[in-house]
C-alpha cells in the first residue's frame, strides 16, 4: 500500500482538475459545480495546486482574482485531506502586480471604496498567512507589488533564477501598505527599507539574500525542488505543522488575526490613493510620463 510519502508523482498523473468558482462560502459541492475565471485548482493525494490563470496579463491582480484566491485558500484550509498547497502562475510570469484596468478603477474610487478594496486585498494575505496547511509558492518571470505580499505570507518560496522582483509602489506615489505587515515580518525592517523606499527592481538572488525567497533554482529544477519540500511536509504530522505555524506566529507577535494593523494599513492606502501624490503617480503612469516629482 502506498503511503502519502510515496505519492509524489507530478500532479498530472493523479490529480483531479476542478474549474470552479463561487462568491459565497465554499463547500465541496459548490466548488465542483462552479467555474473559476482567474485561477485553476487541481487536487492530488494530500496536496492542492492552485494556479493563477490570467496569463494574457501576466496574472495581474484584479478584484476577481483576489476574491477567488481568498475563497480557495479558505476552502482548502477547511479540508482535512489537504496537507500541502502549492501556488503557481500560468504563463510568462507569476504575478506582475496590479491589473491596469483595476488600477484605473482604483484611481476613481471614493475614500470608502478604497478602504473596502484594500481590506479585501489584506484579507487575501491574511488568509494565506493564517492557513494551517504548508504553503509553497513557485515564482517565475516577475513578482511585482502585491505579489510580494502573497509570497511573504507563504511558508516556502521557490524562485526561478531569472525572476524579477520590485516593490514599485513609491514610484506611483503610494506605499506598499497592505502587504507591509507580512513583508516586514518575513524580511525585517532594514531589508524592507532597502526595497520599499527605493522601489527598485531586484533579482532572485537578491530576494534570497533579503530572505524574501527560500531557494533560487533554474527552470528545469523547479519541479524537483517543489517535490523535495512536499516530501518534507508529508513526513511531518499535519497537526504538528499547523501547531508549529501557530507557535511561530505567537513567538513573533503576529498571531492576532484581529490586529488593528490590518485595518490601519487599509486606511493608509485608501488615503494615499486619493492623495495628490497618489493621483499624480497614477496619472503619470497611464500617460506614460514621469511624475512631477521626477526631475
Amino acid at each position: 500500500m502506498r503511503t502519502d510519502c510515496d505519492k509524489l508523482a507530478f500532479f498530472s498523473d493523479y490529480c483531479i482538475s476542478i474549474p470552479n468558482r463561487t462568491t459565497e462560502q465554499l463547500t465541496t459541492e459548490q466548488l465542483i459545480t462552479m467555474d473559476f475565471k482567474t485561477i485553476k485548482v487541481q487536487l492530488g493525494e494530500s496536496m492542492a495546486w492552485v494556479n493563477l490563470d490570467r496569463p494574457e496579463v501576466r496574472n495581474a491582480l484584479n478584484a476577481e482574482l483576489i476574491r477567488e484566491l481568498t475563497e480557495v485558500f479558505d476552502w482548502l484550509n477547511s479540508r482535512d485531506d489537504i496537507r500541502v498547497i502549492i501556488l503557481k502562475g500560468n504563463g510568462p510570469a507569476f504575478c506582475a502586480g496590479a491589473d491596469l484596468a483595476y488600477m484605473k478603477d482604483m484611481a476613481g474610487f471614493s475614500y470608502n471604496q478604497n478602504i473596502a478594496d484594500a481590506e479585501k486585498l489584506s484579507k487575501l494575505f491574511q488568509t494565506i498567512y493564517y492557513c494551517d496547511k504548508a504553503v509553497i509558492v513557485d515564482v517565475h518571470g516577475a513578482c511585482i507589488g502585491g505579489a510580494n505580499g502573497i509570497i511573504a505570507a507563504a511558508d516556502i518560496v521557490i524562485a526561478e533564477k531569472n525572476t524579477k522582483f520590485a516593490f514599485s509602489e513609491v514610484r506611483l506615489g503610494i506605499t506598499p501598505a497592505t502587504i507591509s505587515p507580512f513583508v516586514v515580518s518575513k524580511i525585517g525592517t532594514a531589508a524592507a527599507k532597502e526595497l520599499m523606499l527605493t522601489g527598485r527592481r531586484f533579482t532572485a538572488d537578491e530576494a534570497k539574500d533579503f530572505r524574501l525567497v527560500n531557494v533560487v533554482v533554474g527552470e528545469a529544477e523547479m519541479i524537483d525542488m517543489e517535490r523535495q519540500y512536499i516530501d518534507h511536509f508529508l513526513k511531518a504530522s499535519p497537526d504538528a505543522i499547523a501547531e508549529c505555524k501557530n507557535l511561530l506566529r505567537m513567538v513573533t507577535g503576529t498571531d492576532d488575526r484581529y490586529n488593528p494593523v490590518f485595518m490601519q494599513t487599509s486606511v493608509a492606502i485608501a488615503n494615499q490613493r486619493i492623495s495628490k501624490a497618489g493621483q499624480e503617480g497614477m496619472k503619470a503612469f497611464f500617460e506614460k510620463r514621469k511624475p512631477e516629482w521626477c526631475h
